[in-house]
């Protein structure tokens, strides 16, 4: 009996012995998970930071992402392997306890091309953790800590333009362009587009578009397109409609084009205003442009040439007006030269 006792006593201390001296197994509740955004813009990073709350001196953690979205950049805290869709990182103290880590990170890049907004997620599992002497072990976290992430573009606001020509008649239909464009465009799935216009006392106005099957809308009374509305969105949207505006009578009109969100109780997407204004017919004969400037030209060369000649032809002296007395006084004293000359000349002959 007392032999019996004695291997008893034996084998517990030996058992306790082993157990003091062996590592046990406990689970990690201090871990904690955190991503440096939770809102990404395509071509920017987002660090995916784990943070264990104990020193570790082994550990493997994976990151798995949405490869479609995201793409690996780098990895602190281990030695990383990237699957495409999954990143591993082993960690492992070398040094015998004395380096451990508490804490490591993975980054990733939002693709360039991404033009819509993408919810998505990172999940972490883990594996083969123990503190920095091994003494304890911690349960593999085989159930993933979930993180969400979302990529969405830095979004353009629409605008909406209205080309028409300067002058407007009166009764006359008017070939127009409406234009809403967006260099990054939010997505919307039902978005339409609508008018609404002021007249002039008396005035009525039509904004008239033909769809793909041939069918007239005023977009001033019923909107354009399907009830339900039509998707946008997307890099360097730019859709134009052409259109004919009919006002009937003279005087200033404005016209509001309003896109708007179907999904959002019509919320306004972009709206824009615009002044138009709208004159009589001129129905005089005109001769054509070209002769009236030619003419026109033609009249005032003449006018330059005349003034020019008139300048030019100016006298640099008066003219002398009346009778020049100085010719006939000079006759007459040549005269009685003469008449004394051969008088003379007689007297001497005799």
């Amino acid at each position: 009996m007392k032999k019996l006792i004695s291997i008893i006593i034996i084998l517990t201390v030996l058992l306790t012995s082993a157990f003091i001296n062996s590592s046990y197994a406990a689970s990690l509740d201090t871990i904690d998970v955190e991503t440096s955004k939770t809102t990404v813009n395509p071509g920017e990073e987002v660090k995916v930071n784990i943070n264990f709350g104990e020193n570790l001196g082994t550990y493997t953690v994976s990151v798995r992402y949405d490869n479609n979205i995201f793409e690996y950049v780098s990895a602190e805290g281990g030695n990383a392997n990237d699957t495409s869709d999954k990143v591993n990182v082993v960690f492992h103290d070398t040094t015998g306890g004395t380096a451990p880590r508490n804490n490591m990170s993975v980054t990733f890049k939002a693709k360039q091309e991404i033009t819509t907004s993408n919810p998505t997620e990172f999940t972490i599992t883990a594996e083969g953790l123990a503190n920095a002497d091994a003494s304890v072990t911690f349960d593999d976290i085989t159930t993933p800590i979930v993180k969400n992430v979302t990529v969405e573009p830095i979004y353009a606001d629409y605008t909406i333009k209205l080309d028409r020509p300067q002058t407007i008649i009166k009764g006359k239909e008017t070939e127009m362009t409406i234009t809403y464009s967006s260099a990054m465009g939010r997505f919307y799935e039902h978005a339409r587009l609508v008018a609404e216009a002021t007249t002039p006392q008396g005035g009525t106005v039509k904004i008239l578009g033909t769809d793909n099957a041939n069918l007239e809308h005023d977009i001033i009374q019923s909107g354009w397109g399907d009830a339900q509305g039509f998707k946008i969105g997307g890099k360097d949207v730019a859709q134009s409609l052409k259109v004919r505006g009919i006002f009937s009578e003279v005087g200033s009109y404005t016209v509001t084009l309003n896109l708007i969100d179907r999904d959002n109780s019509d919320r306004a997407i972009a709206s824009s205003t615009f002044l138009i204004n709208v004159t009589e017919e001129n129905n005089e004969v005109q001769p054509p442009v070209g002769a009236i400037n030619n003419n026109n030209n033609n009249n005032d060369a003449q006018t330059n040439a005349i003034t020019n000649n008139t300048s030019s032809a100016k006298p640099t002296k008066l003219p002398k007006t009346g009778v020049n007395i100085y010719i006939p006084t000079a006759l007459v004293i040549t005269a009685l030269v003469i008449i004394y000359v051969y008088r003379k000349r007689k007297s001497e002959w005799k």
